[in-house]
């Protein structure tokens, strides 16, 4: 007897359905395995005391309570990354602008330029650290003797609570890089036929900025906006490796202080709960943004669909 043509046929469209999912199983086996398996079990660390070497005691939310209650230092780091992330967002996003938009000028070489603005967000925290920690060297750094040519005397950069946190700040911005990028390639796809008409009826430069480029970006900058908030609250490596959180923990940052309860203090109970109100404060801010997304960022898509409507 010949096979069934029906039965044949039904085999054919369930492997064609099966076919996607078997492209993107590495994927989906690699989120399940080393992001949403993690994620859930640093979950239910949270509730428990749990060292890296003995017994581990479930406690419930008594890690949650010393922490916001009885632990000084999670407000202190907490400030201190807040203090940071009202400088370092909206100087991220403003120097990515100007930095795109300048980089988008048609002349000659700018594909070099564009490589090589781009290149220090590519570059290790290490190496990148090792190249500050010798511009703000309080004795031999760079930085220090050019004021000195001016005849200002350098501050101690990273030594000063002044001027640490300030430093800091200078440092990681040395990477926007991957936001002049992204920027950049949003200001590529916005239709040259605007510009065009605005010059024609004589609109001038600072005013194409205002009402062209920046309504029509907006997309790109509620993306650059949330990720720098993130940047912002998961800073680490530039501090703990230049400062260490100091001085007098004005560089001691909230991924810091997780950092120490789980790798000094080994408490891994206490920083996975430090690790979730991390989580909870990144998710609030980012659906605030999110929220007011719609009062200032414009799709065009929404736009034309609808004066469709209206039509």
């Amino acid at each position: 007897m010949g096979a069934n043509p029906d039965s044949a046929a039904q085999q054919s469209r369930t492997l064609e359905k099966l076919t996607p999912y078997l492209f993107i199983s590495p994927w989906i086996l690699g989120f399940l395995f080393f992001t949403l398996g993690p994620l859930i079990f640093s979950l239910v660390m949270s509730f428990y005391d749990w060292p890296v070497v003995g017994e581990r005691t479930f406690i419930g939310l008594e890690n949650y309570e010393i922490m916001l209650t009885q632990d000084p230092l999670f407000w202190d780091s907490l400030w201190v990354t807040i203090k940071f992330g009202l400088f370092f967002v909206p100087f991220n996003i403003v120097l990515g602008l100007l930095l795109a938009v300048l980089l988008n000028q048609r002349v000659i070489g700018s594909g070099i330029f564009r490589t090589i603005f781009y290149l220090p967000s590519v570059i290790s925290g290490v190496a990148l650290v090792t190249i500050w920690a010798w511009i703000y060297s309080h004795e031999y750094g760079i930085l220090n003797f050019l004021l000195g040519l001016a005849g200002i005397e350098g501050p101690n950069w990273l030594g000063d609570p002044s001027w640490s946190l300030l430093a800091i700040v200078v440092a990681s911005l040395w990477g926007l890089g991957g936001t002049m990028l992204i920027l950049l390639t949003g200001l590529q796809s916005i239709p040259k036929e605007l510009y065009e008409a605005a010059k024609m009826s004589g609109v001038p430069a600072w005013a194409r900025l205002i009402f062209i480029t920046i309504p029509m970006l907006s997309p790109m900058l509620l993306f650059t906006f949330i990720t720098s908030i993130i940047a912002a609250f998961q800073q680490l490596t530039i501090a703990l490796l230049l400062t260490g959180g100091g001085p007098l923990e004005s560089t001691y940052f909230f991924a810091m202080y997780i950092y120490d309860n789980a790798f000094k203090h080994f408490e891994m109970g206490f920083a996975a709960a430090n690790s979730w109100v991390m989580f909870l404060i990144i998710l609030v801010l980012s659906m605030m943004v999110m929220k007011s997304s719609s009062a200032w960022v414009y799709y065009e898509g929404e736009m034309k669909n609808k004066d469709q409507s209206d039509g």
